[in-house]
């Protein structure tokens, strides 16, 4: 027989009672990209993507309705230009395999746009021996965020999508980046590798340390608005600093392992950890009376919809003594939760700018694939 553990909990939290500053949230419009001036187009691959698989359309719940789901193999979809273009990484055999390290012989992934429509992919940037993932246009999709790796951590870059022209991020006063984030439409922000914040623009293509993180070791550094979110080494707790006055305050959240803004940028989501669980947390940017809305053994692939109703999460689950995970969307106005799929791999997520379709990307050992799902609501 077989036995499953469910490592979930939901716990009701009433929009009602979140901070004041988010009453509106359920009504709030959809925030989709204004038009933005294009970049310039770029020669298009002439190799089709093989015909999606389509799962069919599994019944209504929690007033979502989950609709056909289209499996793409061997593509990682990272982000949206709109609702029929995504942006993926995939193996790119024109190269050639990799020469030497670890990766030896494995062919480099580039970065693409992927027409749904058409199964065309359009070359974004390319690189021998490289592997580059984790791509994220910024607001006005003039820019493009990405990392790229071949040996050790990863490194972050910033292309002109019009110029090609591109940037990594590091330098002397930053030695690198660990990671990194847009902070808005022309900023990416991160923690530095010699200790603290930085601070990448995007159009001048100048990197500058956070004045009042010197020194620190950060985990977690993301910007909502003026203010920094961040964790360090030696305190989990969220500490926010205030760009403007450069003012510190504890938000008394201990366990912060990721912080993700509300499309809007008044409230953000904060997945925390426990002695043995994890828990989604949401809150105003004041961090003040947190609610929480999912508990797990282990929680990831945390993204809102465009609209702010939806919040995609996976959870971890046991099943004859095999971890997989499970997709959720947890709807904001009835404070329920709807499964849309299951993987025996680790998934990230990311939403069209409709919020009509979630892309949900699965990674093993094996590789990747992604999936699209169409919903209503």
């Amino acid at each position: 027989m077989n036995t499953r553990t469910w490592k979930l909990v939901i716990v009701p939290a009433l929009l009602m009672t979140l901070a004041a500053c988010s009453s509106n949230q359920a009504s709030a419009p959809a925030v989709s990209p204004s038009p933005q001036p294009t970049a310039a187009p770029v020669e298009a691959s002439a190799q089709p993507t093989e015909g999606p698989k389509v799962t069919p359309a599994p019944a209504e719940a929690a007033g979502v309705t989950v609709g056909e789901s289209k499996q793409y193999e061997k593509i990682a979809i990272s982000d949206w230009k709109d609702d029929r273009t995504v942006v993926v990484s995939k193996q790119n055999d024109k190269l050639g395999p990799i020469s030497s390290g670890e990766l030896k012989g494995s062919y480099p992934q580039s970065l693409y746009f992927f027409h749904l429509d058409t199964g065309e992919y359009e070359l974004i940037t390319e690189k021998a021996n490289m592997m580059l993932g984790d791509a994220k246009l910024s607001a006005d999709q003039l820019f493009l965020l990405y990392s790229e790796f071949s040996l050790g951590d990863p490194v972050y870059n910033v292309m002109d999508l019009g110029s090609k022209k591109t940037f990594t991020i590091k330098g002397d006063t930053i030695a690198g980046a660990m990671g990194a984030d847009w902070a808005d439409k022309d900023t990416v922000v991160g923690p530095a590798y010699s200790g603290g914040a930085y601070t990448a623009t995007a159009t001048s293509m100048k990197i500058a340390p956070v004045e009042g993180l010197g020194g620190e070791g950060l985990i977690v550094v993301r910007q909502i608005k003026d203010k920094i979110y961040y964790t360090s080494n030696s305190k989990d707790s969220l500490h926010s600093l205030d760009l403007n006055t450069k003012a510190k305050a504890d938000l008394n959240i201990p366990g912060t392992s990721s912080v993700i803004p509300s499309p809007d940028e008044e409230q953000m989501l904060i997945l925390q950890y426990k002695e043995t669980t994890q828990s989604l947390l949401l809150s105003g940017t004041d961090g003040k009376n947190p609610r929480t809305l999912v508990e797990g053994t282990e929680l990831g692939a945390v993204s809102w919809s465009p609209d702010q109703r939806l919040i995609a999460y996976s959870v971890a689950l046991e099943e004859n003594g095999t971890t997989n995970h499970a997709l959720y969307v947890y709807d904001l106005t009835s404070d329920k939760s709807v499964q849309i799929a299951e993987s025996n791999g680790t998934m990230t997520t990311s939403w069209s700018p409709s919020g009509k379709q979630l892309a949900y990307t699965e990674r093993d050992d094996s590789g990747s694939s992604s999936s699209i799902v169409q919903l209503k609501y």
